[in-house]
Parts: C-alpha cells; structure tokens; sequence
C-alpha cells in the first residue's frame, strides 16, 4: 500500500510505501484511540447522570454545605439578636422602676406644697411634639438604641440624685417647721394673765408668774404648739393634771390645769393635735391651760412664740 504526501511549495509530491506489518500496526493505534475516547466519554456521561439523579456526590454535596453553613451562620445572628433583645427589655424594665419612683418622690413634692401641681403632672407623660421631618424616617440601629438607653440611664440617676437631696431639704424643713414652737395652746380663748410679776390670785401678793394664762369654756380642746415626744402626762402639785412636751433643741412646752388628759407619756405627738381638755384642776380660780415655755431650763415668755403665728 502506498501513501503519497503532497507539500505546500512547488507542488512536489512524496511516495510512501507501507507494507502489511506497519499498515496492521497503523490500524492497531487507531482503534485504540478511538476506544479510549468513548471509555472517557461513557465515563463522563455516568457522572454526569449521577449528578442529575441527585447523587450526595459532587455539586449537590457543594451545595449541600454552603446551605449548611449559611443555617449555622443564621442561627448564630438570631441568638445574638435574642440576647440583645432580653439585655434591652431588662435595662427598660430597670429604668421603668426608677421612673416609678422618681414619680413618687415627684407627687409628694406636689403634696407637700414645694412644687405646683399646676406646673407638674407626674402621673402624665412628658407633652413633646413638633412638625414631622420627611427626610428622615430610618430606625434606629441596635447600637444607637443602646447609646440613647445609656444616656438616658445616665440622666435619671443624676435628676434621682437631684430629688433624694430636695426630698432630704423638704422632709427637713417640714420638720423644722413641725418642731417650730408658734401659736396658741387652745383654739378659742382670751389671755387672761401675763408672764411676769402679778399679784397671787389666792394671796394677793407678789408673785412670779412663769407662764400665761388662757381662759376658755371648760372641756375646750388643749392643742400642743409643736410637734415632739410627751415627757409627762398626769398630776403635778400646783398645775393639776398637766401635759409636759420636749420639741428638741432644749424646748419644752407644758400645758397645765387640764380637766382631762388624752395622751400618755411616751407618745409622740404633732403640731395642732389635741392633747387634753380645758379644765380648772390644782391651784386654778377657773377653767383656763396655764401655758408655760422653757428653753434649757429656763422659762420664756410664751406670748413671743405666741406671736410667731402671725408674721
């Protein structure tokens, strides 16, 4: 068998002669390259068939792990969102307590007279308002919010701070004006014998006198002039039964000729209460509370805190 070979230049031509060996040979490498190719082919065409029918093998296994991760990498996001929720809610419900309780500090204000009800309503929320901004209507992250809480955490520990010291002023000052000692021992009456020297109603000599007088209807109410703890409450020679009170700071009121005693000693007692009855007992001409103020010791005219009542 020949083979001619023809070349590109010149037209000039080659003969090339085969003989049966090689030819067999020739034909032996052909058939052999092409067996080769549809062993790689129908090799090929199962995998692919694998993958089509859903085999775990290959792609399907790729992708079976990236959806894998990505269901980890959410439930991770949506614990630290959990978290973050619950830190939230108990920092508010924290906040909403100390708010309950600056309110109360905040009503007894009012209660009390130092702050006009007018001008604060503490069971009302805070009046705000204003034109709305189209511009602007994005929420707010979870970083903001938690920046806004701690400011606002911040804020209502300094104003607690603020209103335990005027809570602290205020309870205060409603004792010092408790313990004030001002005003008359009795609610209806006339004076009617001075602190000082007098002539003795019973010997008509000139007597010392340490307190005031105060004539009324007999069984009238005796009231104490300031807040403070009975020292005594009973009879003593020459004032009847008498009322004894101890205001603190070295004052002490007493309240005597009474015809009948409503508090007992020991007990604790406010401006205005009643603590016994106008009578005429012990070394008395007639129904009346012989008034008496000391301070150390030491009597004082009554009628100058009498007079304090009415700057």
């Amino acid at each position: 068998m020949n083979i001619i070979l023809v070349g590109k230049h010149h037209g000039k031509s080659r003969v090339l002669a085969l003989n049966g060996i090689l030819m067999v040979g020739v034909v032996g490498l052909l058939l052999a390259a092409i067996g080769a190719a549809g062993v790689a082919g129908y090799q090929f065409a199962l995998h692919q068939a694998d993958a089509m029918k859903g085999s775990p093998s290959g792609m399907v296994e790729h992708w079976q792990a990236r959806l894998d991760e990505q269901q980890s990498e959410l439930a991770a996001v949506e614990q630290a969102t959990r978290q973050q929720i619950d830190a939230l809610t108990l920092r508010l419900g924290e906040m909403q307590g100390r708010l309950l309780r600056l309110d109360a500090l905040g009503q007894r204000f009012v209660e009390s007279g130092l702050v006009g009800s007018e001008e604060f309503s503490f069971g009302e929320p805070a009046a705000m308002g204003g034109p709305e901004d189209e511009g602007s209507k994005e929420s707010f992250s979870a970083p903001d919010l938690m920046a806004m809480i701690g400011r606002l955490e911040a804020l209502i520990e300094d104003r607690e701070k603020q209103l335990r010291l005027l809570d602290k002023l205020a309870s205060r000052q409603k004792l010092d004006e408790e313990m004030y000692v001002e005003g008359r021992p009795i609610t209806w009456g006339w004076l009617s014998s001075k602190y000082g020297y007098r002539s003795d109603p019973f010997t008509g000599k000139r007597t010392w006198h340490d307190g005031v007088d105060l004539a009324g209807k007999d069984g009238s109410d005796i009231i104490s002039v300031a807040g403070g703890v009975v020292t005594w409450a009973g009879e003593r020679y020459g004032y009847g039964k008498l009322v004894e009170i101890d205001h603190g700071d070295g004052l002490v009121t007493r309240y005597g000729h009474c015809k009948d005693v409503v508090v007992n000693k020991g007990d604790v007692v406010q401006k205005g209460q009643v603590i016994a009855l106008m009578g005429s007992t012990g070394r008395s001409t007639g129904p009346h509370v012989h008034f008496e103020v000391l301070h150390n010791g030491r009597s004082k005219d009554p009628v100058k805190y009498i007079a304090r009542s009415s700057k």
